[in-house]
């Protein structure tokens, strides 16, 4: 398997089955992002990724995410393996509930300093903390607000809204859902006041084992001329982490963990 993770990184990993595009009708804005929510809680896995930053300065890092995904609870750390002048800056980052997410960063050899902001870019990237960390999927309010067009590709238009004790950065996501594959092509994240901050785009969409998986992504707009791209090469789920692993002390170890299966 290869470059099949990217989406998997910003919340975006939709392993649908090509059959749920034949339903005969097509799914509630609260069904559908249930089913995705579901998709991106989905317990443990693995992940290694190409970041390439472009802009004043570029940049590409080789990154791995450790991923720890429940119903009500998202841990991740991030690991920079690659260049070596960057090689072992980790972030771990935590969100349980409707309760703010938090967050260190760890330099090394000693360095370690709290996330007071979520907007920050991750490790200078077009990425904030709170992209790789929130589910809006799990938001309360769900809307499908129109159908467009994505590279002549029919979508449905799903809007999600942070509900009553939800603490976000934006006040509204757009997703465009590929109708058939049941695949996002766009995302778009607005500040409460409609300011458009964020846009993710789907530049490559592969099959694998019957499902359509975002394979490359491209996120702009939250700096000018300046884009990130995220190629992933490889993930695995059902893999044994400890709760070490998501601990400052865990930050400062890298290490590939043991699986079981893979995908």
């Amino acid at each position: 398997m290869s470059r099949l993770v990217a989406a998997a990184i910003i919340g975006l990993t939709l392993a649908f089955s090509s059959r749920a595009a034949d339903s005969p009708s097509p799914p509630t804005a609260s069904d559908l992002a249930s089913r995705l929510s579901a998709l991106r809680q989905d317990g443990t896995s693995y992940v290694r990724l190409r970041m390439e930053i472009k802009g004043a300065t570029n940049e590409t890092l080789q990154l791995q995410i450790k991923q720890r995904r429940t119903k009500d609870s998202s841990e991740v750390v991030y690991q920079v393996l690659y260049p070596k002048e960057r090689k072992g800056e980790s972030v771990l980052l935590r969100k349980i509930g409707k309760q703010p997410a938090s967050g260190s960063v760890f330099v090394p050899p000693n360095t370690v300093r709290p996330i007071d902001d979520l907007k920050e870019p991750l490790f200078g990237s077009d990425l904030s903390y709170a992209d790789v960390v929130e589910n809006f999927f799990a938001w309360d309010q769900q809307a499908i607000v129109g159908t467009d067009k994505v590279d002549g590709v029919n979508c449905q238009i799903l809007e999600s809204k942070p509900g009553n004790g939800e603490r976000s950065i934006y006040g509204s996501v757009r997703i465009w859902i590929d109708e058939r594959r049941l695949v996002p092509l766009r995302v778009e994240k607005y500040a409460s006041s409609g300011q458009l901050l964020r846009r993710i785009d789907t530049t490559r969409v592969v099959a694998d084992a019957g499902h359509h998986i975002p394979a490359d992504l491209t996120v702009s707009g939250a700096r000018p001329d300046s884009s990130t791209l995220l190629d992933g090469s490889r993930i695995k789920h059902n893999v044994t982490y400890t709760d070490s692993d998501f601990t400052i002390e865990g930050l400062k170890e890298i290490a590939t963990p043991h699986t079981n299966s893979k995908k």
